[in-house]
């Protein structure tokens, strides 16, 4: 039954993206939710597209949304939607941003799709049946040492608050692994990782809607994710560590370093 929600997810998906095709690039109406967190209309639009696909076909499931709050009925089937995922890059024509829509079952994800319009890349990913870019089967690297692997991360919307603080853990990952890329668009970060071309990420202070699409790719292409203590994220994703496996362990120790020296 869940190659028919990821169906409906892929479906979805496509949809949005025609949507953010159509308008790159173009003039937008800009509107801060932040000093620096920024919606555009093409997200409303991306998210009505989105919604009006999946209620069509199962319309008593419940939605968990970035742009719009809507009440939750109880359901078993949660769909968690970040129609845009990256809109500050949309919104300065930076090619790198997508659509990101998970299903949940009972409290675990069963589906999802990650759609990039940009460079027509569609992530997908089935629980017990694997990931796939375009049909073809995703597997993560084997790198199995930070200082042979790229990592990716992302900062919260208002780090500038402490930018020490938010700096910490960049700058400690920075003394372990090769090199580090931050390119906005949590959900395009993991299903890279994913597609093994890169081999670790993490972030702070994330939403379910950015990471839960992308932890599904990540878990069937045989990577791991987690807390930053090791522990699973569940439907959480105020921590996310995702890697390759077999640099898990040591990111973690990365964690656990930091957290050391700030107790101490």
């Amino acid at each position: 039954m869940s190659w028919q929600y990821l169906a409906v997810a892929t479906e979805a998906a496509l949809r949005a993206g025609a949507i953010q095709k159509a308008r790159y690039g173009t003039k937008l109406d800009i509107r801060h939710k932040g000093e620096i967190d920024l919606v555009t209309e093409v997200d409303k639009a991306s998210e009505d597209a989105i919604l009006a696909t999946i209620r069509a076909r199962f319309p008593d499931h419940d939605f968990v949304t970035e742009e719009t709050f809507i009440e939750r009925t109880g359901s078993r089937f949660v769909w968690f939607i970040d129609p845009l995922d990256g809109t500050t890059n949309f919104a300065h024509a930076y090619p790198f941003f997508c659509t990101s829509i998970a299903l949940a079952r009972d409290g675990e994800i069963v589906a999802s799709a990650v759609y990039d319009p940009i460079k027509d890349e569609l992530f997908t990913a089935e629980r017990g049946a694997g990931a796939h870019l375009n049909g073809r089967r995703l597997r993560v690297t084997t790198s199995d040492d930070l200082v042979r692997s790229l990592l990716t991360t992302g900062f919260p919307y208002d780090f500038k608050v402490d930018l020490a603080s938010s700096l910490r853990l960049f700058n400690r990952f920075m003394a372990h692994a090769r090199a580090i890329r931050r390119d906005g668009a949590a959900a395009l970060d993991l299903s890279y990782l994913a597609a093994g071309r890169i081999d670790g990420f993490w972030e702070e202070r994330l939403k379910p809607w950015d990471v839960l699409a992308g932890a599904l790719l990540v878990e069937e292409a045989g990577g791991r994710m987690s807390r930053f203590d090791g522990s699973p994220i569940g439907l959480r994703a105020d921590e996310t560590v995702a890697s390759n496996g077999a640099l898990h362990e040591a990111m973690l120790a990365v964690f656990r370093e930091d957290a050391a020296e700030r107790e101490s």
